[in-house]
Parts: C-alpha cells; structure tokens; sequence
C-alpha cells in the first residue's frame, strides 16, 4: 500500500458521502488481503457511524462493484488515458464505484457520482490524477450508449466473461458442460441480486404466526415451493436482525437450498448426529430442530474464533441439544457412534455466487481438484464414525461435477458398506437428480447446491 493510500484511512472531508468513501476503503483492502468482501463490510457497519441509509448504499456499492468488476473494468479500459490496470487501487476503484452508480443505480444522479469519486481521488492522489479521473468518468456518461461489447457470434467465451463479468475459465467451464445459452442463464442468475429466506424454527413458533407478523409488519414474501417453514422476503432493504422475530429465535436465515441438504438427513426424534464442519452452524440448528432437540448434537468446527456463531445461534434459537467442539474434521475420532454424520464439506462455493460475487474473483481453476481432494479425506473421516446403520450425509454449496456426485461415485466404489440412498425418497423429484439433491441458481431461483444421502451397512 502506498502512503498516498493511507489516507482514506482517515475521516472523510465534511459533504463527502460517507458510504461512498467507505466503499472504497473496503474495495482497497479487499484487493490486497484473503479477506472475504462480506466480512470487509461486516466489520464497517458495526464499526463505523453510517446512516441506515448509508449502510444500505455502501453494502450496495461494495457488492455491486465485486459482482461487475469485469464490466466495469472492460469499460475503464477503453476509455482510460494510457494503462488503466496500473492504476493504484484508490484511482481504479474510485472510478468502479462511480462508473457502477452510473450503470446501475438510476435513483442517483450520474454527475453526483461522479464528482464524490473525483473528490476522493484529489484528496489522495492530488488535482492532477483527480483531473483523470474527471475526464474519463464524464467521458463515459456521455458516450453510455455507445458502449459496445465483444461479439458474441464470433469470441462466446469473451463476450460473456465482459458482459456478465465471470472469469474466463469459468465461464468456458459451464459453456462446455451446460451449451452456450444454459451457461449464460446462470451467468445471469449469478448477478441477480440475491433473495432472502428465513426459516421459521418450529420449536419456538410457527408458519401462521411468522406470516401474521410479517403482513402486518408490511413485509412483502412469498412461500418457499419446496419447505413449508420457509418464507422468501421481497421486501428490500430490510435488517431482518433487528426484527423481534429473529431476535427471540422464532425465525433464522437459512437458504432453501441449505435447509433442503440438512432435511435430507431427516433425523428422529433423540438422535445422535455429529455435523463434522459445522460453523457458522446454521444446517445444525435445522438438524436440531428435526430432531425436536431431544439428542445429541455435536456440531464441529476445526477454527476456535467460530465456534462462537454456532454456540451464540443456538442459543438465540434455544436449542439445548447443540454443543460445540473444536476438532479437524479430517483427524477428528468420536467415543460414540452417532446416527447421523452429517458433512457439509468445504467447497469452491460457485452456488453461492450470487450472495458471494466475491468467490469467482477468489477461486481459480485447479481450485476445483485441490479442493475435492480434500473433500475425500473428509468424507472418509466421516464414514468410519457414523454406526453400522447409521446415515451420512455429504453436503456441498458447490456446482461442480468433481466436488459432487464424482466424489460420491469414488467413495462408494472405496467404500462398499455403503449405499446410496436416493434423494427422491425424501425431497421434491424438482431438486433431485440422479439419487442426489441436486440446485443451481438458474433453474431453482436459490442457491446452487448437492447432497447425498448414505447408509452404512449393519455388520
């Protein structure tokens, strides 16, 4: 980092819009460390002293520059005054924001966007660069409409990696599996602007009363197709945290298509179930609560500092059955035999791109292998835990072939007291493929994600 960035560590000048200035601060940081986008500004809400209002917007900002960045930057590039990509990160991320709010946010006058991300870039890097900055900003606006893109017909790869801002070997991947036109749904799915869905905990309350709070409350939903105690919020803007539902734990936030993988489980009433990577613990509530929190649920997670969501989660939704452990989830030997080992594997994440636009700029292609392997010395773990009878349940947020069903057909060919139990059995035939649960964002509307449903032979 470079002294002259330093300075958007400091307060912003007064009449500076501070969400503006703070997204910029957050892009900055996110470009040089591991730090994931959504923890970035996590940790600027709670921080820092913005309006509601400019929290929405910064979250928006932030969010929305991530998720389009190949577009934007595609753009920056044409209209840029020499080498656009050696720019310092203040100067490319300055334009990115305004040049987002210019694409996409109507309700907000180009010219204001404009000029914040000028002033910005004077105060750090000076008139000279700000002057740039200026010039090639307005020089977009006016020029909107002539923007053009690369062919489709002739480079498909390299129109859409620009104009649904994907990384190219991503894209290629999902052109080569899904065809061209199925590919660019997902694409699209991929930038939508993700839905909310809370789940009602049904130990506490239940659907009507859920529904009864939120209609009177104003708050636009509709029901889940798939879960009957799933309810999708359409209401925009809205802090469901600070909603007295969520805060009595009469409700939590769960994707449909994770509380379907923990629903494969279908653990009785009393079981004994082990959740082996089990932070931020949000399928090990739902475990809990099938099983009317009248077992054991051990719920591990190999980082100390996680433990903590699951023990805090648990108890906003009081559940007593749930207790946290630290443990490696590959070494990690029980004293018991559970009923149920449920595995929710780390994955390369690309079904949950929509929440996480992050993820694709993070994940590069061999991710995909170093990752499965990992996932197979876990699943490994797991199948010498779970008793004789018992069920294991594999779990991923992750589209990709190799991380799913490929890793299922490995282990059971290694595995031979095991047998695939099909999904269809338990789930809608809708959300099911081939014996597994099986979502992608294009066709379901919600997260991308697989589950299998194993049984271990009796002895």
């Amino acid at each position: 980092m470079s002294n002259n960035e330093s300075g958007l560590e400091k307060q912003p000048y007064e009449g500076f819009s501070e969400a503006r200035f703070a997204a910029i601060r957050i892009l900055n940081r996110f470009e040089r460390s591991d730090s994931y986008i959504n923890k970035l500004v996590e940790y600027e809400l709670n921080v820092g002293k913005l309006s509601q209002l400019d929290k929405q917007l910064l979250t928006e900002l932030v969010n929305g520059v991530i998720r389009w960045k190949e577009r934007l930057d595609y753009i920056l590039v044409g209209f840029y005054y020499g080498d656009y990509m050696k720019c310092l990160n203040i100067v490319k991320n300055a334009m990115r924001v305004a040049l987002y709010q210019i694409l996409f946010l109507d309700k907000i006058p180009g010219p204001i966007a404009i000029n914040e991300s000028v002033e910005i870039v004077k105060r750090v890097q000076g008139e000279k660069t700000a002057g740039i900055v200026n010039g090639v900003l307005r020089n977009i606006s006016r020029n909107i409409e002539n923007i053009r893109f690369p062919d489709r017909d002739s480079d498909s790869i390299y129109h859409l990696t620009v104009f649904h801002s994907h990384p190219r070997w991503m894209v290629r991947r999902w052109v080569d599996r899904f065809g061209i036109d199925e590919a660019e749904m997902l694409l699209n799915a991929n930038n939508r602007k993700p839905n909310v869905t809370i789940r009602v905990n049904t130990l506490k309350s239940n659907v009507i009363e859920i529904e009864k709070f939120l209609l009177e409350n104003g708050i636009v939903f509709e029901k889940s197709k798939y879960l009957s105690q799933s309810l999708i919020l359409k209401t925009p803007r809205l802090n469901i945290t600070a909603l007295n539902i969520f805060v009595d734990g009469k409700i939590t936030i769960q994707d449909e298509a994770a509380s379907l993988a923990a629903l494969l489980a279908r653990p009785f009433q009393g079981a004994d179930i082990l959740d082996l990577c089990a932070a931020p613990g949000g399928k090990s509530f739902f475990l809990a609560e099938l099983a009317k929190d009248k077992g054991r649920l051990i719920a591990i997670d190999k980082y100390k500092n996680k433990l903590s969501s699951i023990e805090e989660g648990a108890a906003r939704l009081g559940l007593k059955s749930i207790v946290a452990a630290l443990g490696d989830a590959i070494t990690f030997q029980s004293n018991f035999q559970p009923d149920i080992v449920f595995i929710d594997v780390p994955c390369s994440g690309t079904g949950t791109i929509a929440k996480k636009p992050d993820i694709k700029w993070k994940r590069e292609r061999d991710d995909v292998y170093r990752i499965a392997k990992i996932q197979k010395e876990i699943l490994s773990s797991g199948a010498k835990i779970v008793k004789p009878g018992g069920i294991l349940v594999y779990s991923t947020c992750s589209m990709e072939p190799e991380e799913n069903y490929m890793n299922i057909d490995w282990f059971l060919e290694n595995n031979p007291n095991f047998t695939l139990d099909p999904a269809e059995q338990y789930l809608p035939s809708s959300v099911c493929k081939n014996g597994y649960l099986q979502t992608f964002p294009h066709i379901h509307n919600f997260d991308g994600a697989f589950a299998a449903r194993l049984i271990k032979k009796e002895e």
